[in-house]
C-alpha cells in the first residue's frame, strides 16, 4: 500500500469531447449526459446537439430545438460538470451505494487525508472509492462479487482516469486481511464484526476502524464485539438532512427529507490491556452523562 496519488486531475476550461456534463432544466430536472461530437442529447423539451456544446463554457444555458421544425415554447437547460454527489447518485452501480450525505461524514469521521493507507470492504459500485481517491487516500478494496469489482473499477477509471492508487481484490475479508501497515479500514458489508480480529492485526496502533450498516441491530452486534476487542473510543452516528424552502419571505423546512440512510460506527486501535481493570483504576460511572473531567476540552486565552 504505497505509492504517490496519481489520479487524472477532473476536467477545467471549456466543455470537450468525453466530458460528463448535467443538463439541468427549469423544474430541476437533471440528465447526467457525456458529449460525443456528433451526438445529440433528447428529451420531451427537444433536443441540443453535443456540438454546441462543445467549446462552450461550464455553467452556460442553452435552448433546446424543437423536433422535425414543429414550432412550440423554448425550454432552456443548464449545462455544468457534475459534482462528485452529483455522480454518485446518477452512475450506474449494482450495489446500493453510500449516499453523499454520509459520505462526507465518513471522510472526516475515519479521518481521511492525502497518502493514507485505506482498505475498504464491500465497494460495491465504488462511490465511497471514489470518494476515499478523490481526498487522496491510497485505496485497496476486498470485495466478493466479481461483478462488483469490475463495476467499481469501471465507474473510478470513468471519474480520475486508469492510473490512480487503486487496486480491487475479488476476496472476502471475512476470511482475512492480507494487507499490512493499513491505517483504516472502511465495512460496507453484512457482519463487520467478523473482521475485527483481522482488522485488529492489520491496523497500525490509532488506526481507525468505520463500519457502515443499516440496522441498528447489526449496529449493537458490532457494538459489543468492540467491547472485547483491541479498539476503543466507538461512537455510533446518523446523518438526518433537511433541506428548506426559501422563497421571498416564505422560509419553512421542505416537507420532504432525508432520514435515515445507514448508521456510522468508529473505533480506534489501542493496546490490547484497555480493556482490562487494574488495581487503582476509577470505577466506571453508570451514567453516560460526563462529568465536570470528562467534558470535551476546549482551548483558552
Amino acid at each position: 500500500m504505497t505509492g504517490g496519488f496519481v489520479g487524472a486531475a477532473r476536467p477545467r476550461g471549456p466543455l470537450a469531447e468525453g466530458d460528463r456534463v448535467l443538463l439541468i432544466d427549469r423544474k430541476d430536472r437533471r440528465y447526467l449526459v457525456r458529449l460525443v461530437a456528433g451526438g445529440s442529447f433528447q428529451s420531451h423539451a427537444g433536443v441540443i446537439d453535443h456540438d454546441e456544446l462543445i467549446g462552450s463554457d461550464d455553467g452556460g444555458e442553452f435552448v433546446a430545438r424543437q423536433r422535425d421544425g414543429r414550432s412550440g415554447p423554448a425550454r432552456r437547460f443548464l449545462v455544468l460538470r457534475p459534482t462528485l454527489s452529483d455522480l454518485v447518485v446518477k452512475m450506474p452501480r449494482g450495489a446500493q451505494v453510500i449516499y453523499p450525505k454520509d459520505l462526507g461524514a465518513i471522510l472526516m469521521a475515519a479521518d481521511i487525508h492525502p497518502g493514507v493507507r485505506v482498505l475498504e470492504a464491500g465497494v460495491g459500485s465504488g462511490a465511497l472509492s471514489m470518494t476515499l481517491l478523490g481526498a487522496g487516500a491510497h485505496v485497496v478494496g476486498y470485495e466478493l462479487r466479481a461483478d462488483f469489482a469490475a463495476r467499481a473499477r469501471a465507474n473510478v477509471a470513468d471519474l480520475l482516469g486508469s492510473e490512480t492508487s487503486y487496486r480491487v481484490e475479488e476476496r472476502d475479508i471475512y476470511d482475512g486481511i492480507e494487507e499490512t501497515g493499513v491505517e483504516r479500514v472502511l465495512l460496507d458489508l453484512p457482519e463487520p464484526w467478523r473482521v475485527v480480529p483481522h482488522a485488529e492485526t492489520a491496523l497500525v496502533p490509532g488506526g481507525i476502524l468505520l463500519a457502515y450498516l443499516p440496522t441498528i441491530n447489526q449496529t449493537a452486534e458490532l457494538r459489543q464485539r468492540l467491547d472485547s476487542s483491541g479498539f476503543a473510543l466507538a461512537e455510533t452516528f446518523e446523518i438526518l438532512r433537511r433541506t428548506w424552502h426559501i422563497e421571498g419571505r416564505s422560509v419553512r423546512p421542505d416537507h420532504r427529507m432525508v432520514a435515515h440512510t445507514g448508521f456510522i460506527t468508529t473505533a480506534r486501535r489501542v493496546s490490547s490491556r484497555w480493556h482490562e481493570p487494574l488495581e487503582g483504576d476509577e470505577p466506571t460511572p453508570e451514567s453516560d452523562e460526563p462529568s465536570v473531567d470528562d467534558r470535551p476540552l476546549t482551548e483558552s486565552g
